[in-house]
């Protein structure tokens, strides 16, 4: 969510924190910001509801839960990267 946020506000938009799905609307919107493909936001957006219901009920995450929600942000930090070396240098300063 936090590289998600990251994209959104590199791009010069910011979502309100204050309404609810606020989390949605960033890793939804990596569309939009980086070019992730579709298939790909739709699984972020499955672990994001997986830790959203962990978050309020205390499940427990299995572990191919974890290992594939670190799988996944440990790409999309060098899509995040590689972007903002092509777009945005100035903010890897």
């Amino acid at each position: 969510m936090q590289l998600a946020n990251l994209a959104l506000q590199a791009n010069g938009y910011r979502t309100l924190t204050s309404k609810p799905g606020h989390h949605m609307t960033m890793i939804q919107s990596l569309t939009q910001t980086l070019g992730i493909e579709k298939n790909t936001v739709i699984v972020l957006d499955a672990l994001r509801k997986q830790r959203n219901v962990a978050d309020y009920s205390g499940d427990i995450v299995p572990n191919s839960a974890v290992n594939e929600c670190i799988g996944q942000a440990e790409e999309l930090l060098l899509c995040i990267n590689d972007w903002l070396k092509n777009n945005k240098p100035e903010l890897l300063k």
